[in-house]
């Protein structure tokens, strides 16, 4: 039988970056594309001695040269580091694209979002500042933030450029030396990073990747006695595993979970500027996003409107190929797959809205799901409560502010929010009441947002990544008192 060429990345997939070194492992995972399910690259099956070495080689580096350098060379390192991505970002797309399956345009964006993050963390590195506080008479006292030392951070498949943007950016601005599990299902780009990072002068052992099954390689970092702090970016169950096995050790975690946010339209609202966000914020990356807003929740004056154009829109939608650059791509796996479809069998046929089109020419044997818009339901029917994770959206109706705020509260997640009106007094009050990290007021997204502090509340997790939050996230703060008369 003949066996489908691997795609080739122009380096050895099957490595683990562990103190400056390429090492080979002693087991191997296969990757998956999810346009075709063909064999697409070998990886590293990443075992818990491996990620015992990669903290070593981290802790070495914070006593050596990597925590003597200064916070400026740090943020040149990272600078330069942001500058070979964004002059690699269309072959990192390429990689992202056939490793995750997202449109080829959408992981254009993610490996541009990646360089911009090392060029704000880059430019920040030396800008975080402690302060002085007046005390007693003969006291000067004054604050300083420092390094937690080695971090370590579990990358899912969905976004994981953006993720280890965001996050091993950060931590490696505040000097802290990082470990980094990218998800065994998408990790060439966590890869293609790594070779970056060492191409542009990483001193050895500041950044170690070893690539894993979450059960062993991931395991082990969430465990290990020698890691200072750990970021996970995943679903709700594994990051209660991560935090239960974290807690042992009494290490500081920041959680960034599920969502199934809302988009909240008043009778008042602009349409024409809403629809598109209305739509996009739900199928973005087949629906495989934490802060997807899967509910739309309609006042009843405009409810026949919005119902009416989300539908077209839905039935404009076509499904294919990442390479193909078409509106929505392939979910990652067959059995993510299985997943969303086995939510969309509860849902009764009436509730059926409006559904997307695979294109005729994707493989059969891809993974395809359409995107699906359902109406009609409860809010506290589960379509309508829980995180699906892909292309599904449900529209529901309100009749006054305080329904909307009811039912937009009504999950246990609380990541992202957003509102469309144009009463000034009902977006400062609903800004305030929304259960949400993040509410976006006539906009959803906010361009992406490198800046904005991002996490959410309840089961979305706790602690902020992005902007200068992140940078404070990773480090600790120490003060010192001087008694002088």
């Amino acid at each position: 039988m003949l066996q489908t060429p691997r795609y080739t990345t122009g380096f050895a997939t099957d490595e683990m970056l562990i103190g400056g070194t390429w090492r080979k492992p002693t087991a191997t995972l296969d990757l998956i594309d999810p346009s075709d399910a063909s064999d697409l690259a070998r990886i590293a099956r990443g075992q818990a001695q491996d990620i015992d070495a990669a903290v070593s080689a981290a802790r070495a580096a914070l006593d050596g040269t990597w925590g003597a350098l200064t916070a400026t060379e740090r943020g040149r390192l990272l600078a330069r580091l942001g500058a070979r991505v964004a002059e690699k970002a269309d072959w990192l797309a390429e990689m992202e694209a056939r490793d995750v399956g997202k449109p080829l345009s959408q992981a254009r964006a993610d490996a541009l979002a990646l360089a911009r993050y090392l060029e704000f963390y880059g430019g920040a590195a030396d800008k975080v500042m402690g302060e002085t506080i007046p005390y007693q008479q003969g006291y000067t006292v004054y604050t300083l933030r420092e390094p937690h030392g080695v971090t370590g951070h579990i990358v899912p498949w969905n976004y994981p450029m953006q993720i280890i943007g965001r996050s091993v950016g950060a931590a490696l601005a505040m000097g802290n030396a990082c470990v980094l599990k990218p998800a065994e299902e998408a990790c060439l780009t966590a890869l293609a990073f790594a070779r970056f990072a060492n191409d542009v002068g990483f001193p050895a052992g500041a950044l170690n990747v070893v690539p894993g099954l979450g059960a062993e390689a991931g395991a082990a970092l969430s465990a290990h006695p020698d890691v200072d702090h750990l970021s996970f970016t995943g679903s709700v169950p594994v990051g209660t595993l991560v935090q239960t096995a974290a807690a042992q050790n009494i290490v500081p975690v920041t959680l960034e979970l599920g969502g199934k946010s809302p988009q909240i339209v008043f009778e008042d609202a602009d349409l024409d500027r809403a629809m598109p966000f209305l739509v996009n914020a739900g199928i973005q990356n087949a629906g495989q996003t934490c802060s997807a807003a899967s509910r739309i929740l309609v006042h009843t004056s405009r409810m026949a409107e919005v119902q009416a154009a989300t539908t077209a829109a839905y039935q404009a939608l076509r499904v294919g190929p990442a390479r193909a650059d078409l509106h929505v791509g392939p979910v990652i796996s067959a059995r993510q797959k299985e997943i969303i479809e086995g939510f969309l069998a509860d849902a009764p046929e009436t509730s059926v809205l409006a559904r997307g089109e695979v294109v005729e020419d994707a493989p059969g044997s891809g993974h395809y799901v359409r995107p699906t818009l359902l109406g009609g339901l409860a809010p506290d029917h589960p379509l309508a409560r829980d995180e699906i994770f892909g292309p599904v959206q449900v529209i529901l109706p309100f009749e006054t502010e305080e329904d909307a705020v009811r039912i937009a509260n009504s999950t246990d997640y609380g990541l992202v929010a957003g509102l469309w009106t144009e009463n000034g007094a009902r977006q400062m009050r609903l800004a305030k009441r929304l259960r949400a990290g993040q509410v976006f007021v006539n906009n959803y997204g906010a361009g992406g947002g490198v800046e904005l502090p991002f996490g959410g509340v309840g089961k979305s997790g706790h602690g902020r990544e992005k902007g200068f939050e992140a940078l404070y996230g990773f480090s600790q703060l120490k003060t010192v008192a001087t008694h002088h008369g």
